[in-house]
């Protein structure tokens, strides 16, 4: 059920990018399953000590709602937003849904974090083409792990506004390696530090009855998770600079949003 939703929200966005004047029904399922996937994924990541998902689908539904009112008005800046989804997913699905080229870019991952890990020390083994091992634990890495989806959704958001061909080629530069490099890095110290064992405190927290596992958890879904944010804050940072109207896009974005929520607070005041 859950691979259907992200299966529906990518054919809506997609089909969104079709010119028409009903365009934005696709693009209201695309993000209303997105939605729905980030609720049907909450027992999976309440599972590993997640808070940070469940978070963000907490905060979906007004985004959910206000998204769905201003594109049934048209608006431009909303529809632009929508754009960005469907131009993350139409990097993303040919790695999601076409095995051969997902499996392919896990495989290149895998391959450069294990010649890092070595490079740094760290002997490990492959007791699958895509779990590496250490010390008796396993991590397997997944296209979750490759990095893919931050890139698709940064260059998304790059192409959310008209731009000229030199601004593209520079947000590319300034999105993919970096992200592509940085994530290889966070697998590595993810790896270092779960089958190292760096962090073994705060059992129950960050324990989930698995041996070893308190370290995956502070290395994988806190140190790392907060990193990456900063990192795409820096990122988009660095595109305001490259595509400054993106600056305003982003400003009116949030004169949207922080409005409709001001609104409905004082509202209920």
């Amino acid at each position: 059920m859950i691979g259907y939703l992200v299966l529906i929200s990518c054919i809506g966005f997609l089909a969104f990018l079709i010119p028409g004047r009903f365009r934005k029904y696709p693009a209201i399922v695309g993000w209303t399953c997105i939605v729905l996937f980030l609720f049907a994924e909450l027992p999976y990541y309440f599972s590993i000590n997640n808070f940070l998902y469940p978070l963000m689908a907490a905060l979906s539904v007004p985004f959910l709602l206000i998204t769905v009112k201003y594109l049934l008005l048209d608006d431009r800046c909303v529809i632009n937003l929508s754009r960005a989804a469907a131009v993350a997913f139409l990097i993303y699905a040919p790695f999601e849904y076409i095995p051969v080229l997902g499996n392919w870019l896990i495989s290149v991952v895998v391959g450069q974090v294990v010649s890092l890990l070595d490079a740094l020390g760290n002997t490990v083994t492959l007791t699958d083409w895509n779990i590496i091992a250490r010390n008796g634990l396993r991590v397997e890495i997944i296209l979750a792990c490759t990095g893919i989806q931050s890139i698709a959704i940064m260059l998304g958001v790059a192409a959310a506004i008209p731009t000229t061909t030199r601004q593209k080629v520079l947000a590319f530069l300034l999105i993919a390696p970096t992200i592509y490099i940085l994530n290889l890095l966070r697998n590595v110290f993810v790896i270092m530090a779960y089958t190292g064992q760096w962090f073994p405190y705060y059992p129950d927290i960050a324990g989930n009855g698995e041996f070893g596992y308190e370290s995956f958890f502070w290395a994988h879904n806190v140190i790392a998770e907060l990193l990456a944010l900063v990192v795409l804050v820096m990122l988009a940072f660095g595109l305001f600079r490259v595509i400054p109207n993106l600056g305003d896009f982003a400003d009116d974005l949030y004169r949207i949003y922080y409005g409709e929520i001001r609104a409905v607070f004082y509202k209920g005041r």
